[in-house]
């Protein structure tokens, strides 16, 4: 369909497989990259969010099935993402029916995702953030700190020499030998995508081809927008400091965020979610989790969605700490 002037494309998925539950919310996911749909993960991983809602996952523009290689690069901006994200809300609202949708947002999702939750409150019911992004150079800085202590601990020389040969800091952009080796470095200590993800090869790479949805040629176009977007945003993304771009949202905040994320790191999600003003607000660390709680514990995440989000509760929510 066409989205902001451009063909983009989503899978819509209710309990029964197909796009349509008369009786269900809409649930919007936004997913991570720059460019790296996550529909693929819902097979090895499985939510089971299509129980409780109608769920769209939708490609971004320059991403997976959206990836069109006669697009404008100019069109490709962090403020069009913003208005692509509230302009996917508002037709999935008018197909099904809907006042509102819930906002659910990952990773690079939860930068556009908390942007348009803040630029068009009467959209969402609520912005749920899974591995919130805050500052993501400072999440980078950190997250090499902890594998470079940990591969030391472990005795790998040779990570330990690659990592020292690549030092990051908080100026942009990252060296590219330790891009070389980022993926590497943190999922071999399980703090990338899921804790039990050892390599994007065999947890990334594999699982997309055997993603039955997609057409070669579909999961060609994963690849080619993945490294096309990332080209465009990635440097972007690393230097705003949403802190200072989002500090209030007038709709209710809920945070999912695993205790092992060094990919936005927990802490900074955590000191973010405490500054943020929200009518009604949430911070759910998942214990067992790395980056993607939803696809690592779905059942207490799928709780927190039934039981705090869709009745503006938080109850089962962190202790609030003193003085946030």
């Amino acid at each position: 369909m066409q989205i902001n002037g451009v063909r983009q494309g989503m899978f819509i998925r209710g309990h029964d497989g197909s796009d349509y539950c008369a009786d269900k919310p809409v649930l919007l996911f936004v997913h991570g990259g720059p460019g790296m749909p996550e529909y693929f993960l819902d097979r090895t991983h499985p939510t089971g969010l299509e129980r409780d809602f109608v769920v769209c996952w939708w490609e971004q523009r320059g991403a997976g099935i959206s990836f069109d290689r006669r697009m404008l690069r100019t069109s490709m901006t962090v403020d069009q993402l913003v208005d692509d994200t509230i302009a996917v809300a508002a037709h999935l609202s008018d197909r099904f029916g809907r006042d509102k949708v819930y906002l659910l947002a990952h990773s690079w999702g939860s930068f556009i995702g908390i942007q348009a939750a803040a630029r068009a409150p009467e959209a969402f019911h609520a912005y749920i953030g899974m591995g919130q992004v805050s500052h993501q150079q400072r999440a980078e800085v950190l997250a090499y700190d902890h594998e470079l202590a940990e591969y030391r601990r472990r005795g790998d020389a040779r990570m330990v020499k690659a990592l020292e040969a690549a030092p990051v800091t908080m100026d942009a952009p990252l060296p590219k030998a330790y891009m070389r080796i980022r993926d590497k470095a943190m999922h071999r200590i399980g703090i990338g995508t899921t804790r039990d993800m050892e390599s994007v090869v065999t947890g990334v790479f594999f699982p997309v081809w055997r993603t039955p949805a997609y057409s070669p040629r579909e999961i060609l176009a994963i690849w080619r927008g993945k490294a096309w977007s990332r080209r465009i945003l990635w440097d972007e993304f690393l230097a705003t400091d949403l802190t200072r771009r989002v500090t209030e949202l007038r709709v209710p905040l809920y945070v999912c965020q695993g205790a092992h994320d060094y990919t936005t790191n927990h802490g900074l999600a955590r000191a973010y979610f405490d500054l943020l003003r929200a009518p009604v607000k949430g911070f759910y660390t998942f214990e067992r989790s790395a980056h993607s709680p939803a696809f690592e514990e779905p059942q207490r995440f799928r709780r927190v969605l039934r039981e705090d989000v869709l009745t503006g509760a938080t109850g089962s929510a962190d202790a609030e700490r003193p003085g946030s």
